[in-house]
């Protein structure tokens, strides 16, 4: 094998700034006296990063350097070692191509490892090269799930340590007849297990749990700042019991198995009330429980906790003044649009108004604020509860979606009739949302009349502080994303960043969501548009030479500023 010279570590070493050469003197020493990996001496010492020694070691040696945050690990690679094996010798294996295994590694040098291996599994070995911690983090993350010991973990929980206190809607086990399910579901682990899935979904930030049957195990995943991460693996012979056991904290019938169900329950975890919408979807395997965390605590009070910048926040707050009108906040699915109205809802949630929403389903239980959920099996639709609503002489409405031109026609004429109407629609940006309308048949001089103000939104996630770092992007990736040099030196922005994955951020980068924000006043030029039914175009170039910022601008302005990446401004924004 290779090795590194210590006149090359120094030469690497003297090229740095703050170079202290009494430091290295003494880590020779050290190692020359209790022996070990002189680079892992060097990093202990503060001397070098591990991030900077990697890639010196990826250069001298010819070994490509990895990040392992970005490989989605094969389970059956990894069952080529044992635990034990994998955590005493700091090895990931990532691919397998005939006889040829690649292994991460962060200590390149060690040729008693490598030997090891193959002697292991009689494969030839090839590595690549990533930091100690990160291959640490990697092996924590994985084993975390798939190694969990369930008999271990509950016999150590205590239902006073769970903290699950209160639940509503619950029947309890006897109350049901189908004993042989009911007896499972009633031992003390299947229902440490349920809550120790809630509890951990509740630390790990997760919006939403998965509970997925598959053909020889129960997965369970959950979404983190919008995107899933495997979890747990649980055993196939308890999903019955584990399912059942969901479907009764949140009402349900357990022997139906052959349509969707829709349920909910609340509990108390750590001192903090969380509600939980549940829905149950039939699939080949048995039934899929995906679980949706509503934390009211994280209920912001001004739209500036969002992550809206103040221009946009200005323009929303001047629009939720206006003492009657319509104010849409569209987008695709999951980018914030109920945490947006709920926020505004909030700030506009005093004793002298009257506010009622018209919810399918209610997401957040307000006090002091009428909510009706929306139940078409009884006809109470978007449209029928609206005419309904409008006896009850509310001061503001909230409309959870306009899906069709009688709801919309209604939601319209009650804002010209003395109230602020709130809702939302599936459009890709704000002008879009106008057309939209046009196209569900409502006229465009109502239209012209009632709409105040339209906001598309999205959500980015944010780079976590813990293990932010900069980075360099070329001129021609900038050039080609629109970012011109002039921008550049008028933001004042030098530096780029991302997150290079910790501990407190599973690796990612990541570590909580921000919006993004197209907002568009309706102006008296754009009402005249409207009504002479200018086209989608011609009303957002008129918006974008007055002032409208579009996402992709929001988007790169929060790159600029360090809140996020330019592969998240990319993702996000794809369309634009």
């Amino acid at each position: 094998m290779a090795t590194v010279s210590k006149n090359k570590i120094l030469e690497l070493l003297k090229s740095q700034k703050d170079f202290d050469e009494k430091k290295f003197d003494a880590a020779i020493k050290t190692q020359k006296k209790k022996g070990g990996s002189l680079g892992k001496i060097l990093i202990e010492s503060g001397i070098i990063t591990q991030k900077d020694f990697m890639i010196f070691l990826g250069t001298q040696l010819n070994i490509p350097p990895v990040n392992l945050s970005r490989y989605k690990l094969d389970p059956e690679l990894l069952e080529i070692f044992t635990e034990s094996v994998i955590r005493d010798y700091k090895v990931i294996p990532i691919s397998k191509i005939g006889d040829i295994l690649t292994v991460a590694v962060s200590d390149p040098l060690d040729a008693l490892i490598l030997d090891k291996l193959k002697a292991t599994t009689g494969h030839k070995i090839e590595m690549v090269l990533s930091t100690e911690d990160e291959i640490k983090t990697t092996i924590d993350h994985f084993y975390s799930g798939r190694g969990f010991d369930f008999k271990k973990t509950v016999d150590e929980m205590s239902e006073s340590g769970i903290g699950l206190v209160e639940l509503r809607d619950a029947q309890t086990a006897e109350q049901l007849e189908i004993s042989q399910i009911i007896d499972k579901v009633k031992l003390p682990p299947i229902i440490k297990i349920v809550n120790l899935i809630l509890i951990e979904a509740l630390k790990k930030r997760a919006s939403d749990i998965h509970i997925e049957p598959t053909e020889k195990l129960l997965r369970v995943r959950y979404r983190i700042d919008g995107v899933l991460h495997d979890s747990l693996t649980l055993p196939k012979k308890s999903q019955n019991a584990i399912i059942a056991r969901v479907k009764i904290l949140s009402n349900l019938e357990i022997t139906q198995s052959n349509l969707p169900q829709d349920g909910s329950f609340k509990v108390k975890i750590e001192g903090k009330e969380i509600d939980f919408r549940v829905s149950v979807l039939p699939t080949a395997n048995g039934s899929k429980v995906v679980l949706r965390l509503l934390d009211r605590t994280k209920l912001s009070v001004g739209l500036g906790d969002l992550g809206f910048l103040p221009e946009a926040e200005e323009l929303f707050n001047k629009s939720i003044l206006k003492p009657y009108g319509i104010i849409l906040v569209t987008g695709p699915t999951g980018s914030g649009k109920s945490t947006t109205l709920y926020s505004v809802l909030n700030q506009l949630n005093t004793t002298d108004k009257s506010i009622i929403t018209l919810e399918d389903p209610v997401e957040y239980q307000l006090e002091g604020i009428t909510q009706i959920q929306i139940r078409p099996d009884i006809e109470l639709t978007f449209a029928s509860g609206l005419r309904s609503l409008l006896r009850q002489n509310p001061d503001v409405i909230m409309v959870g979606e306009i899906r069709d031109g009688e709801t919309a026609d209604i939601a319209i004429k009650a804002s010209l009739t003395g109230q602020v109407v709130f809702s939302t629609l599936h459009t890709n940006d704000a002008p879009s949302a106008i057309t939209r309308l046009i196209d569900m048949g409502v006229e465009p001089f109502l239209i012209a009349s009632s709409l105040v103000f339209i906001a598309a939104q999205r959500l980015c996630r944010k780079i976590c502080h813990s293990c932010k770092e900069a980075y360099e992007i070329s001129k021609q990736v900038l050039d080609r994303i629109g970012i011109s040099e002039e921008q550049l030196k008028a933001s004042g922005k030098t530096k780029f960043y991302h997150g290079k994955g910790c501990p407190k951020c599973n690796n990612t980068g990541f570590l909580g969501r921000m919006g993004i924000l197209e907002a568009l006043f309706i102006d008296d030029e754009i009402k005249t548009m409207i009504t002479k039914r200018e086209s989608t175009d011609t009303i957002r170039d008129y918006a974008l030479k007055h002032g409208m910022k579009t996402l992709r601008d929001d988007a790169i302005y929060k790159f600029l500023n360090g809140w996020t990446t330019l592969e998240e401004v990319l993702t996000i924004t794809q369309h634009e």
